[in-house]
């Protein structure tokens, strides 16, 4: 915020003096003195609008929020027609978290001078804070009008793209472009390019963006990119690149460990994760694909169990937690890399049963503990159960078939093979998953468009 210059003062030229040296301070960053100063100036200047609105600049500077706007309101009422002073005072109220107050305030500075670019800015940029994108396009485009700067053109492209209006938002990036090309708006347009189908571009940006700037953020999108078609050894490359730069970022690590698993590189994606867990604390979905990792590479099955025993003993109601806990233990048990008591196993996963009854996986894991162990009175139930929450589970069928077999059901045992036939035939529903989990990584990690502040 800035003071109202070129208005009419008082004539008392010792008052003036006084309100000069204020302004200085002001202008210098000497708040408290600024304050002090305006404090014993004011009641000799009541009806002031200038030491009104100093003065509560000079609070909101100060973080003094309440009476910056009673500063403010005074202001305002001395000097309605003023758009600078509504702006003014709606910035406090925002800063103050009165947002449907600061809003009117805004609207009105808008009605007091309609082509006036701060106006329809702040405005325009008060509807995106508040999620109403569609409502912020007409104030963005008139400033951009009025006023053509990358700031704003890139914060009304960024709506135009919210709202799908990608033609309009790829238009606009291209004439802010030459204003200045920049990394953020070079990832911009590949967002509207992935929006809008046309994926080669999408990743040709995405690059120029990383380049431009090698931001953890333009990184980590590029390679997701990368990532989400397929192209898993390049995508490699770029996180290997973005984890040496951010070796602290969790999300690039299960990036990384999610393209190594993506090129069969099982070993290297559990490193990987297991270092994305010891930063990341208890991501879930690090932890989804640590135990996909792990369950095709259990060659460190010591560190990975006790990854997997933390998350559990700190998350005791999450159902996930202990089912990757059980699981973890009992693939070390199947490998000989440690030993465990079966009996935990079972008791892990009967807990996350008790946590979470839909979630089909721990029902079918301990329909085949059980059935190791020819209780088969108690698999088959749990098998059944497993299939009525998701019927697309191949080994679920099989196994059930299995004990049918050995239970003398051998008609309800053809009927489970031949499911299970189908099932391991159909490879594409199980690529269409995979691709389902990486896309719902890469949109729970990617960072949410959001206007500048």
């Amino acid at each position: 915020m800035t003071m109202v210059a070129g208005a009419q003062r008082t004539v008392d030229p010792v008052l003036e003096k006084q309100f000069e040296a204020a302004v200085a301070a002001y202008d210098t960053g000497r708040f408290q003195a600024a304050a002090t100063m305006l404090e014993k100036l004011l009641p000799k200047t009541p009806q002031s609008f200038e030491v009104h609105e100093l003065l509560g600049l000079t609070y909101a500077s100060l973080s003094l929020d309440d009476k910056a706007i009673e500063q403010l309101q005074a202001a305002v009422r001395l000097k309605p027609g003023s758009a600078e002073a509504h702006t003014n005072l709606a910035t406090s109220m925002i800063h103050a978290g009165r947002k449907e107050l600061a809003g009117a305030e805004f609207e009105r500075a808008v009605a007091l001078e309609p082509k006036d670019y701060t106006a329809n800015h702040d405005l325009g940029e008060f509807y995106i804070q508040a999620g109403k994108i569609a409502e912020a396009l007409p104030y963005l485009e008139r400033a951009q009008e009025t006023q053509p700067n990358y700031d704003n053109g890139y914060d009304l492209a960024e709506a135009e793209y919210l709202t799908n209006h990608l033609a309009e938002a790829r238009r606009v990036i291209g004439a802010v472009m030459p204003m200045r090309e920049t990394g953020e708006l070079h990832n911009l347009l590949a967002q509207v390019d992935e929006k809008d189908g046309r994926y080669v571009a999408a990743e040709n940006e995405f690059e120029k963006a990383a380049h431009l700037d090698p931001s953890e953020d333009n990184l980590f999108d590029w390679g997701s990119e990368l990532m989400l078609h397929r192209t898993n050894e390049p995508a490699t490359e770029v996180y290997l690149k973005a984890s040496q730069m951010y070796p602290k970022s969790a999300r690039v690590l299960i990036g990384l460990g999610m393209a190594y698993y993506g090129r069969g590189l099982y070993e290297d994606a559990v490193k990987a994760l297991l270092a994305a867990v010891d930063i990341g604390g208890n991501d879930p979905r690090c932890f989804l694909f640590l135990s996909k990792a792990y369950d095709s590479s259990p060659t460190q099955a010591a560190a990975v169990i006790e990854r997997f025993k933390r998350y559990a003993a700190a998350e005791p109601g999450n159902a996930l937690a202990q089912y990757y806990y059980a699981m973890s233990l009992w693939k070390g048990k199947r490998t000989e890399d440690t030993a465990v008591d079966l009996s935990e196993v079972e008791a892990l996963l009967a807990k996350a049963i008790a946590l979470d009854g839909n979630l089909a996986e721990p029902h079918m894991q301990l329909g085949s503990l059980y059935a190791d162990q020819h209780a088969y009175a108690k698999s088959i139930p749990e098998f059944e159960r497993a299939l009525a929450l998701n019927g697309n589970l191949p080994d679920a069928h099989y196994r059930l078939g299995t004990d049918y077999v050995r239970t003398g059901r051998k008609d309800d045992a053809q009927k489970e093979f031949a499911i299970y036939q189908k099932q391991r035939a159909d490879h594409l529903a199980e690529v269409d998953k995979e691709r389902a989990a990486v896309q719902q990584f890469v949109y729970d990690a990617k960072k949410p468009a959001a206007a500048k502040p």
